[in-house]
Parts: C-alpha cells; sequence; structure tokens
C-alpha cells in the first residue's frame, strides 16, 4: 500500500497505538521496532485485541486480511503524519530549546485554545514517535497546531520540520543538554538553529527569547521576527514576585498570578504571552489562561507534605536548569531548606565537570541538608550526604522524619527522584 492508500484506512481509523498495553478497539497498530522491543511480534496480540489494522515490516507468523506490510513502520507513520500535515492551512508553530520547552508548549496552548481550536503535543511526546503521533492528532476543526520538538543529536529537528512543516518556530533556549549526543555545546546551538533555518526557507514567522543571546544570534538573519523578552522586544514584562509563585508584570497590562515557582519561568510567560499577542488574543483572555495553569508531572510542582513545602522538578534536569533552580531555591523564604538532587545524564565527556560546578555552586549557601544522587555526584569529592539511587535517598527521608522544611527535589528523568517522597 501507499502512503495514500494508508491514510484512507487511517481516516477511518483514525487512532494511532504503537504499545499493545494501551490499545483500544480500531486503533491502528503500528509495529515499530526499538533496541529493547519489537513490535511486530505483537502484531497477533493486537488484532486479538481490536485493532483495526497492524502495519508491519517483517514476515508474521501468519495470515490476516488486517495486516498492513511496509518496508518501515516508523518510516511509513512519520509519511503519513507528513501527508495528514499537507491537509492542513493553518498555523503550525513549532517548540524546540535545551529547557522550559514543555512549560512553553503547555502555556502557548492555554493561551491560543481561549480563543481557537488548538491541539498540541501531549506531556512530552516531542521524540521520533510522539511528533508524528501528534500530527495525526490534530483534526478536521483544528485552527492552530502546536508541536513540542525535542532533540539530543544534530539534524533530528530537521527531520521532524520536513513532516510537521512548522510556520512559526520558538526556541526557548540553548543551554548544556544532551552534550553526549550532540558533540558538544556548539553543536546543541546548531542543532536547534535547524528549526530557524527551516522557518527562515519557508519565509515563516520566528518567535525570539532576547534574554537569551545563543537564541538571538540565531535570529539575526530571518525576515519575520518577533520579539519578547525583559527588554528590547514586541512582549516584554519583568518579575513582580517570584515567591512561591511567579507573578510577571506585563507593559501597560495588569499583573498576571502565575502557579509556576522560580524567576527561569519569566520567559515562559513571555513567550505565552507574544504568541497571544501575535494572533491577537484580548490580553484579558491571555491573563486568565496563564493564571488557570498549573504544572504537573513533576515540573516545578509546589507541594505540601508533612507541613514541608516541596519544590518536586524531578522530570529532567541539565546543567542550565539545575543551576536554575538552585539559585532559585536559594533566593526563595526559609531557614530550613533541603536540596535533595540526582545525576544529570548525557553530558559525555563533560559529565564530571559539570557536576562538579554544580557542586560548586551549591557550597555558596548554607543548607539545612544536601543529598547528592547518582554515581556523577559521588565520583566528585564533596561533604555532602551520598546515595547510589533515589530508594536510597527515599529511606533516608523517611526516617529523617523531616518537617517544617522546605525541600528541592531534582534530577534527570532517569534518576525518578521523584520516588524520594512516594
Amino acid at each position: 500500500m501507499n502512503i495514500e492508500d494508508i491514510y484512507q484506512v487511517f481516516i477511518k481509523y483514525p487512532s494511532i497505538q504503537t504499545d499493545t498495553r494501551k490499545l483500544q478497539k480500531d486503533d491502528l497498530f503500528f509495529a515499530l521496532k526499538g533496541p529493547n522491543f519489537n513490535g511486530n511480534l505483537f502484531s497477533r496480540q493486537a488484532l486479538d485485541q481490536g485493532a483495526a489494522y497492524v502495519v508491519a515490516d517483517e514476515d508474521l507468523s501468519f495470515d490476516d486480511e488486517r495486516i498492513i506490510y511496509v518496508d518501515d513502520a516508523l518510516e511509513t507513520l512519520q509519511q503519513l503524519a507528513k501527508f495528514h500535515r499537507e491537509q492542513f492551512n493553518i498555523p503550525f508553530i513549532a517548540i524546540t530549546g535545551s529547557n522550559g520547552k514543555t512549560t512553553t508548549k503547555e502555556l502557548v496552548h492555554e493561551v491560543l485554545s481561549s480563543q481557537f481550536k488548538t491541539y498540541t503535543t501531549t506531556g512530552n511526546l516531542n521524540n521520533h514517535i510522539g511528533v508524528p503521533i501528534t500530527i495525526l492528532k490534530v483534526k478536521t476543526d483544528a485552527q492552530i497546531a502546536v508541536i513540542e520538538m525535542g532533540a539530543n543529536h544534530l539534524k533530528e529537528i530537521e527531520g521532524y520540520c520536513q513532516y510537521a512543516q512548522p510556520t512559526h518556530g520558538l526556541i526557548t533556549n540553548i543551554g548544556k543538554a544532551h552534550l553526549e549526543g550532540f558533540g558538544g555545546a556548539e553543536n546543541v546551538k546548531k542543532g536547534k538553529g535547524e528549526l530557524f533555518e527551516y522557518i527562515k526557507q519557508r519565509n515563516g514567522t520566528t518567535f525570539v527569547n532576547t534574554d537569551d543571546d545563543a537564541v538571538l544570534e540565531l535570529s539575526r538573519n530571518l525576515k519575520d521576527v518577533i520579539y519578547y523578552g525583559s527588554k528590547r522586544a514586541n512582549s516584554t514584562g519583568t518579575i513582580l514576585k517570584k515567591d512561591p509563585f511567579l507573578e510577571v508584570l506585563i507593559r501597560d497590562e495588569d499583573p498576571i498570578q502565575t502557579n509556576l515557582v522560580g524567576a527561569y519561568n519569566l520567559p515562559n510567560v513571555l513567550a505565552a504571552v507574544c504568541i497571544g499577542q501575535y494572533f491577537k488574543i484580548d490580553f484579558e483572555k491571555i491573563k486568565k489562561a496563564i493564571e488557570s495553569y498549573s504544572p504537573s508531572n513533576s515540573r516545578s510542582q509546589l507541594m505540601k507534605i508533612k507541613n514541608n513545602t516541596i519544590i518536586l522538578d524531578a522530570y529532567n534536569a541539565n546543567p542550565g536548569s539545575m543551576a536554575a533552580a538552585i539559585e532559585n531555591f536559594a533566593a526563595m523564604k526559609g531557614d530550613k531548606k533541603i536540596l535533595l538532587l540526582g545525576d544529570m545524564k548525557e553530558l559525555g565527556n563533560d559529565s564530571q565537570k559539570e557536576h562538579e560546578a554544580i557542586i560548586s555552586l551549591i557550597d555558596k549557601y548554607t543548607w539545612h541538608n544536601v543529598v547528592l544522587v547518582g554515581k556523577s555526584f559521588s565520583e566528585n569529592n564533596h561533604g555532602y550526604i551520598s546515595f547510589e539511587n533515589s530508594v536510597q535517598a527515599r529511606d533516608w527521608f523517611q526516617k529523617e522524619n523531616i518537617e517544617n522544611a522546605q525541600i528541592l527535589i531534582k534530577g534527570s528523568r532517569s534518576m525518578q527522584m521523584e520516588k524520594v517522597i512516594e
């Protein structure tokens, strides 16, 4: 079957699934393969569970008219997403960056949804599988789509753009994330810049954070640029308050009282304001939308547990986000502050240096306690409490019976630092 024929099947059965554990009746099951799994082996199970069709790229051990054979199931999924994207003549806004892209995406979606039928990435499904699935979830009633793009190597964003075909683009910031995959900080910049390069070639519009020098540099030769930031921008704002939640004053407008923790969320808020204003949404709608958003999924969540105030920011971590979280936490009120920090992953040869830099930053402040979790932290000399994993840290936390403290919990996703308070 060619893509056009598969698309006709998709129109009839528009729900895509790649995991039989989540499969529902009449889903279209794509048998994807990875280093540790092979979806083809689950094809019979998918059909038995009620899948409308299975898209497979290996000869299966049984015959069924509901099997669609292709050369490569993943490539077919991506080409199907491209074909679907080409049925729309609406703004597709792509968002990438080293830090804050998911929060920015969520805020932008809230703002745009106040006036337009808007579709966006669910959670952080921002990779080579998540991006095409997100595109295929965009329905015919869509007025705007917001697509989050993550990347850990060169040419990845460029590849996403081939089937997402964004008309608008935003890079939140450029920092030391996924250094191992990119091969260094300069390649991180180059990789994120692939989005702006695509937008430039198609005379699209970019939204540029003036407070990030690397992003600003990437925007120099772009044609249609809308700026946001604390200065020199179309949409500007300043911090009125940041403890415990961020309150932002937008130029010539009323303050926005967010449910976000940390001054580092200012650019994320300003990005949403900027895009809302660009699409001519009334400021009161923008303000209401941002104020209604509460972070979840371990992203800068402010929690109260046993008289303790906990900032759970354990979804991800890199040197930039870790430093920003520590400095913000140090500036908050409280005299019983505890750090529970897990390793930062995918830093390659820079790992020891970057973890050492974080320890040096911690040394600058006075803490009630500091707990560092993981092999990378333990390989550096420090006098803080150290554990191999988050389960050991949880045992320590429970035995300490801590009360009336302010606690920051942060680490890379694989460290599962949220287990400390489970």
